[in-house]
């Protein structure tokens, strides 16, 4: 299992929105991303600052092909239509990220 975290902007006049649509986030969403070998995501919003964290435990052996899987689903590219121009990607992140990702330093259970 590989622990990842990433973050992105939120413009702030969308705020209400994206935590009203992610509180009944759309069953085929949520079947992509356990089909992909992913658990216990969780999204965090930093504010004011409009600072979002995800974090998520992979649990498969080829991350790229599980995203290339998920990106594929119909009702994921749905979701993205909507909430991709809802965010602000960090201008210092690696070339192709849209959320930036970021370095596991520590945990501790």
């Amino acid at each position: 299992m590989q622990r990842m975290g990433r973050v992105i902007r939120l413009k702030p006049e969308v705020i209400p929105e994206y935590k009203r649509i992610h509180a009944a986030v759309w069953p085929e969403v949520l079947k992509a991303i356990a089909d992909s070998n992913i658990r216990n995501y969780t999204i965090f919003l930093k504010e004011p600052e409009n600072i979002l964290f995800a974090y998520w435990e992979y649990h498969g052996r080829d991350f790229d092909a599980d995203m290339k899987k998920m990106a594929d689903v119909p009702r994921m590219q749905e979701w993205w239509k909507i909430t991709d121009p809802m965010q602000v990607p960090f201008e210092i992140r690696k070339q192709g990220e849209w959320w930036a990702e970021m370095e596991n330093v520590f945990h501790t259970d």
